[in-house]
């Protein structure tokens, strides 16, 4: 952990710069990957497996018997309580769906826009140490009220060649059929090109490590589309003299007990609250199960003071952070200053935790300064529009005029006969 003051704004860029492996040993590595899958398709997908993930499978997809076992073992609770994220979920996601509207722009031009679902897509569900079901709920519900015909989840196996029954019993409780034994980088390579197993899909989601990550950007420049560029997780929290320096400690260990390269940023106007938190920190983190995971995230992770809040919520702005919570009394009062933010929770109750598992927001969402230009997950993401219109005689006779002179300007003389000759016809 690392601590600043008041640093000037010409040291912002490097401060607000992620922790990454060597982006050639990276780029080497996934590209390495991709390429074999490509090659060999399933004979890669049972190689890496090995490899990566320590045992030897005979079959990649998940068999019936393995998810009816899986909805056994799942405890009553955790299945109550999968069912009230899955209400909230839907709730908000299901409130996305627009009205199509017709607008006729001129007379007798009448243009709409209509939302159709992505046919095939490709879940990609973290499932080492931390297997993330959770991220099951944000992607399949929305994918299913899009209304996809095809959706494919990919999750990596534990050492016993098994799925995590929690990621079974909520792919089944949502619909989705098809769950695949493959994790990491050539999971990504299996959803995009396809293998004897693994159908192509048209779209890739979900979060990861940094060689998942990567290989979703890889194979989205090889003109497969992919959610956003979301990588190891981050939260920044703006806090100052009314914020609980044990809720804010808590805020940052949750988001670094994902990875190693995951970063917590903790900002305030006050002193005395960063050195309570980081007191406080010490103490829960001793704690933890996952306590050496958070050590090294920690690592990464930086603690500034600065004159006021304002200025919290300018650096704030410039890191453009996945999950930034506001935890002070008086957050409502900047909420629109805030132009750069994945999901924003807001005072001292709103932990981060809320919207990562069942508030209704989505929890996947764009990480590494990408919030300045992407959002998270919504019904949008699993949809693409198809504009449409009609017109009349009397709409071309309205417009058509302005469109020969527009295309004879362009010098495109087809397309000004296509109209000219339609006018005549009137």
């Amino acid at each position: 952990m690392k601590l600043y003051k008041n640093p000037d704004k010409k040291d912002w860029s490097d401060l607000v710069t992620r922790p990454t492996l060597q982006k050639k040993e990276l780029n080497e590595v996934v590209q390495s990957i991709i390429r074999e899958v490509k090659l060999t398709g399933d004979d890669a997908l049972l190689k890496f497996t090995q490899m990566f993930d320590s045992i030897s499978l005979d079959e990649l997809i998940v068999s019936e018997k393995e998810i009816n076992e899986a909805i056994s073992a799942i405890p009553d609770e955790l299945k109550e309580a999968i069912g009230i994220a899955k209400q909230n979920i839907k709730m908000f996601h299901q409130s996305q769906i627009e009205v199509e509207k017709v607008v006729e722009t001129s007379p007798g031009v009448n243009c709409w826009r209509k939302s159709v679902a992505i046919e095939n897509v490709g879940l990609y569900i973290p499932g080492g140490s931390a297997p993330l079901f959770s991220t099951i709920l944000m992607l399949g519900i929305p994918a299913k009220i899009a209304g996809c015909k095809e959706i494919v989840l990919c999750t990596p196996p534990n050492k016993n060649g098994a799925v995590n029954p929690a990621i079974l019993y909520t792919a089944n409780l949502i619909g989705i059929k098809k769950v695949y034994k493959v994790g990491g980088a050539q999971a990504i390579a299996a959803l995009a090109y396809g293998t004897a197993s693994i159908g192509k899909v048209n779209k890739i989601f979900g979060p990861g490590n940094q060689y998942v990550t990567k290989a979703k950007e890889l194979v989205q420049q090889d003109g497969v589309a992919i959610d956003m560029p979301a990588g190891p997780s981050e939260v920044l929290v703006i806090a100052d003299a009314t914020s609980n320096p044990d809720f804010v400690a808590a805020d940052l260990l949750s988001q670094a007990e994902h990875g190693a390269d995951s970063q917590v940023i903790l900002l305030s106007d006050n002193e005395a609250m960063i050195n309570d938190a980081l007191l406080e920190l010490e103490i829960q983190l001793k704690d933890l199960p996952r306590k050496e995971i958070a050590k090294k995230a920690l690592e990464n992770s930086k603690f500034i003071l600065f004159n006021s809040v304002e200025d919290c919520i300018a650096f704030s702005n410039e890191y453009a952070p996945e999950h930034l919570i506001f935890a002070t009394e008086s957050a409502e009062n900047y909420l629109d200053l805030i132009v750069n933010a994945g999901s924003v929770f807001i005072g001292k109750y709103s932990c981060e935790s809320a919207g990562d598992y069942a508030s209704g927001t989505n929890h996947t969402l764009p990480t590494n300064g990408f919030a300045k230009s992407y959002s998270g997950v919504s019904v949008d993401s699993f949809i693409k529009k198809i504009t449409f219109q009609k017109l009349t005689k009397e709409g071309i006779q309205g417009i058509g005029n302005a469109i020969e002179l527009m295309a004879e300007a362009e010098g495109l003389f087809a397309h000004k006969n296509a109209v000219s000759l339609r006018l005549n016809s009137l």
